[in-house]
């Protein structure tokens, strides 16, 4: 189907005596409006450098973890949306945030250029087609009466005579418990470094972005390989498809390179016993590279 074209230059418009393709007129409203809508959006750009990723591998890994996608083949467009309009932005990498860089901010592109930062589980809400409609359930009822018709007889409404309460003993105080030690706290490092530790078992872990259960390893042993040596004890990793490659097993000796950072270990939702762990894991590792498994 064809018809015929616009043109414009600044606030004039004519027709072109050109006949174009419908697909491709669909095509120039599309970006027209993103143009005009670039003016509308409010950017919070990165505040410098950020990271990319690694490969596409790395990229579908990432999307998962954030619950964007779980398909075989990563989706690379998504939905910015405001109240009243919408537009198509590109991740292009993350920030990361915390005390030991355990969060991140996504940095998303828009096709006119512009780089902004938004949360995982907000870009997540965008993708959802009722994101932005207001439920008028929701809307609190409000009473609009003015004071003089306010009904007589609820004004003169005798109040109920206070009810007796019987006396209670005192209360005997409660013995107090012995306070726990606390365990002493760990310096960890900012930087990435190397590690050693051994396999301890495999887990299942909640992941509230994609509301399913993650595969990760628990290692145990697990030590900063620096002078002096840090003793990190037990720690978990995502069971990547590139540790997947090393057909780990209880009891293997690794030593790899790596960030670590204070994260607790989440149970998981409805799992077999073996994928429990009877004992509080309080690392993590993130993004374990230059493996080598140990005979």
């Amino acid at each position: 189907m064809f018809i015929s074209g616009a043109c414009h230059q600044g606030d004039k418009w004519w027709l072109s005596p050109k006949v174009l393709p419908i697909e491709r007129c669909e095509k120039m409203v599309i970006e027209h409006e993103q143009l005009e809508r670039s003016g509308l959006t409010r950017y919070v750009p990165p505040k410098g450098d950020f990271e990319g990723f690694r490969d596409d591998e790395h990229y579908r890994e990432k999307l998962k973890e954030w619950g964007l996608s779980s398909a075989k083949e990563a989706k690379r467009e998504f939905l910015f949306k405001e109240r009243n309009y919408q537009r198509v932005v590109m991740i292009k990498g993350y920030e990361t945030y915390g005390k030991s860089e355990e969060f991140n901010t996504l940095v998303i592109e828009f096709r006119d250029g512009n780089l902004t930062c938004i949360n995982p589980a907000f870009l997540k809400e965008m993708q959802s087609s009722s994101f932005g409609r207001e439920s008028m359930l929701q809307v609190e009822e409000k009473d609009f009466s003015t004071p003089e018709q306010v009904n007589e007889t609820q004004v003169n409404e005798e109040t109920p005579e206070p009810k007796k309460v019987a006396k209670s003993e005192p209360k005997k105080p409660k013995a107090t418990k012995p306070k726990k030690e606390q365990e002493p706290k760990i310096e960890l490092p900012v930087d990435k470094v190397h590690f050693t530790a051994s396999v301890k078992q495999f887990a299942l872990t909640y992941n509230p972005f994609n509301e399913e259960n993650d595969e990760v390893v628990v290692l145990e042993n697990v030590k900063v390989v620096q002078d002096p040596p840090i003793e990190i004890g037990l720690a978990w990793c995502s069971h990547s498809k590139t540790l997947k490659k090393f057909e780990l097993a209880p009891g293997d000796q690794l030593e790899f390179d790596g960030k670590v950072a204070k994260k607790k270990l989440a149970k998981g939702k409805d799992v077999e016993e073996e994928f429990v762990v009877d004992t509080p894991v309080l690392y993590k590792v993130n993004n374990p590279s230059k493996i080598v498994k140990n005979q």
